[in-house]
């Protein structure tokens, strides 16, 4: 290609000329830039119709080298993930090459599916949740921070291995060191574990201070990526109420709900396509998580209405805020009236 123009071979007639498309390296400096997006589009057809025109089967030699450990370390989360009804043995062995290759994500979500998604089985056997806690402490040790929380709630509940192995004490360390890494729900988590004396000794002043700067962080990662409501704004006004979240403390406006993480996504589908578990395995109540119990009785529960669980301290406090404050209340009237249905009856 010449200096001043670049050629397009999209089509079966003589290439035409069309002048080179700017390219704007202020627009692409960016650390989350797609280099993709970059190249513009006469380039990318003009390879795509060499190769077409010159080899024999292209496709095979890009399948293999799209297969190559270089690729996969530094696939992004949303290229690896993927939803229950496309899940397979082939896409269970893509996610294992992945994981080999290095890619720190790939450990994180396969960790979770082999955790609680696959070991979730009556038959008592904890093959998959080995593997998970195996991929999940590798992740963590390369400082994927979702990772180290995970641990730290599986340390707490006992995820696995039941009521008596569980280790508070790690479970606090692991949450301290998510907490360092910048993770939001864990600083919610500890500043919890420290108002309540849980894992810890008390200290109400320390733990109040996390829950202001879980809240300050994730209002300021809110007003860098999008506008914010105001919290004078009612749902009517121009801002749903499923849409937005409040904050723990009073800042005066509300932040937009954060988006499913794939893993927790995939957990929640996987237990709605598995009927057959039965009602004694429960799912965590905060639907941003949906961590489903490995044991009957894993998860803690509202001490009012005794029907939503939680697999965390920090599920539960956003939970509250957010939906089952309202609902708790509905529920606590509904079974005092049904109490009293009960006693009258038996008057009667």
């Amino acid at each position: 290609m010449g200096s001043g123009t670049a050629r397009c071979f999209c089509s079966e007639s003589k290439p035409c000329k069309r002048s080179r498309v700017q390219f704007d390296e202020a627009e692409y400096s960016g650390e989350k830039a797609c280099l993709f997006d970059c190249l513009p589009d006469d380039i990318v057809l003009s390879i795509l119709c060499y190769l077409s025109a010159s080899a024999d089967c292209p496709c095979k030699r890009m399948n293999r080298l799209g297969k190559n450990p270089l690729v996969l370390e530094k696939a992004t989360l949303k290229s690896i993930s993927i939803r229950v009804e496309n899940w397979s043995p082939p896409a269970h062995r893509f996610l294992k090459r992945c994981v080999r290759a290095g890619n720190v994500e790939a450990c994180y979500l396969l960790g979770m599916i082999e955790c609680y998604c696959l070991g979730l089985r009556r038959d008592g056997c904890h093959t998959h949740t080995r593997k998970g806690l195996r991929y999940l402490l590798r992740a963590s040790r390369r400082g994927h921070a979702a990772a180290t929380y995970s641990l730290a709630v599986i340390f707490f509940n006992g995820t696995g291995m039941g009521k008596s192995q569980e280790n508070l004490s790690t479970g606090f360390s692991l949450c301290q060191r998510a907490t360092q890494l910048g993770y939001v729900d864990a600083m919610r988590e500890l500043g919890h574990c420290l108002q309540d004396g849980y894992g810890v000794a008390k200290d109400v002043p320390r733990g109040r201070r996390l829950l202001v700067d879980a809240n300050t962080r994730e209002l300021a990662v809110s007003r860098s990526s999008r506008p914010v409501a105001s919290a004078a704004a009612l749902p009517g006004e121009g801002s749903s109420r499923s849409e937005y979240c409040y904050l723990h403390s009073d800042f005066g406006c509300d932040v937009p709900a954060p988006e499913v993480h794939p893993a927790n996504r995939f957990m929640a589908e996987w237990f709605q396509t598995r009927q057959n578990l039965g009602e004694s395995v429960r799912l965590c109540a905060n639907a941003n998580c949906s961590r489903p119990e490995t044991r009957r009785f894993e998860f803690r529960v509202c001490s009012m209405c005794a029907v939503a669980c939680y697999c965390s301290r920090a599920c539960q406090a956003v939970h509250w805020k957010t939906v089952h404050s309202a609902a708790c209340t509905a529920a606590i009237a509904a079974r005092r009236v049904r109490i009293f249905n009960n006693a009258l009856a038996r008057f009667e």
